[in-house]
């Protein structure tokens, strides 16, 4: 008796050795948002640096074929995680979705709206009676009923022009007077490298509660996969040598990513770098809440589960 016990015993501790093997092995699947650029500086800094092979967890990044890819792919459990925005994971879970935030990337709003500087708007009242681009609803809506709102303004008091993703073309061309939806270390940079400098609106200075502009989520059937807290602690480690060698590591990001080696990424690197999150697995429950409360009220959802069913710190 004792010694099939003992076999018993020796057989799955070696089982329980195979597996953990083969799941240190495994590379962990990362959808980025969209195309990689800096805002994913974090993540490709600690692949740089070996910090995800350290903590024995090798990564593959995928780029997506649609923005709203992600979301609907980490739901359906084709990839391990994915880098999405904290407003449309809320709206996702309201629908639903069985996912669940494990990370925050970049902690502020880079969403905003944009006009040119030279032009005849200088404040949100401005926007009155002219045309507004925008690339996907959802989300940018929300954004600029707030801004509208603070200037006792409604979609009805202005235009909506449907540019796609040619939010930076539309409002250079002058074929809209303002643009939503655009990012403010990025295309602000890139209408400036274009000789004309633009002017920018906040939402979190029109009502709008701050969130995280991008967040880490999985799916709540993976939430217990050993790999997920060491890799966030591999993401820390990585965004902490990112803040004290930006020079450094730009260098490397633009040579692996010659196709990004331009003045454009390169500003925007720098302008990112004060906006990530340096503890990338806390969660700042208060600003989910407040986010929560603030989608309900505008009509956006109808209801929400409670925040620690969708949100949580791993261990």
């Amino acid at each position: 008796m004792k010694q099939s016990l003992k076999l018993i015993f020796v057989g799955t501790l070696l089982l329980s050795t195979f597996v953990f093997a083969a799941t240190k092995q495994q590379p962990l699947t990362v959808m980025l948002d969209w195309f990689v650029n800096p805002d994913h500086a974090p993540l490709f800094v600690a692949q740089q640096q070996g910090y995800f092979a350290k903590a024995g967890v090798p990564v593959k990044f995928i780029a997506p074929a649609d923005p709203a890819d992600p979301l609907k792919l980490v739901a359906a459990g084709k990839t391990d995680v994915a880098v999405t925005y904290q407003p449309q994971f809320m709206l996702a879970i309201a629908q639903g979705l069985p996912l669940v935030r494990i990370g925050t990337l970049i902690a502020t709003p880079l969403n905003c709206l944009v006009v040119l500087k030279d032009g005849p708007i200088k404040s949100l009242k401005d926007l009155r009676g002219k045309r507004i681009g925008y690339s996907t609803g959802g989300v940018d809506a929300i954004m600029l009923d707030a801004m509208l709102k603070r200037a006792r303004l409604t979609r009805q008091d202005v235009t909506l022009v449907n540019v796609h993703y040619n939010l930076t073309q539309a409002l250079l061309a002058g074929r809209v007077d303002a643009v939503t939806g655009m990012m403010r270390n990025f295309e602000m940079t890139q209408v400036a490298l274009a000789g004309k400098p633009g002017r920018a609106f906040f939402p979190e200075e029109s009502g709008m509660p701050v969130y995280d502009e991008l967040i880490i989520v999985t799916n709540k059937k993976e939430i217990g996969d050993p790999r997920l807290p060491r890799f966030l602690q591999a993401l820390q480690a990585g965004t902490l040598y990112l803040v004290n060698h930006p020079r450094a590591t730009w260098k490397v990001f633009a040579k692996q990513h010659p196709e990004l080696n331009n003045e454009l990424n390169k500003r925007a690197w720098f302008a990112t770098l004060p906006r990530f999150a340096l503890r990338p697995a806390v969660l700042d429950k208060q600003r989910y809440a407040k986010f929560a409360a603030y989608l309900q009220q505008q009509g956006s959802v109808k209801t929400l589960p409670p925040i620690a069913t969708y949100a949580k710190e791993l261990e």
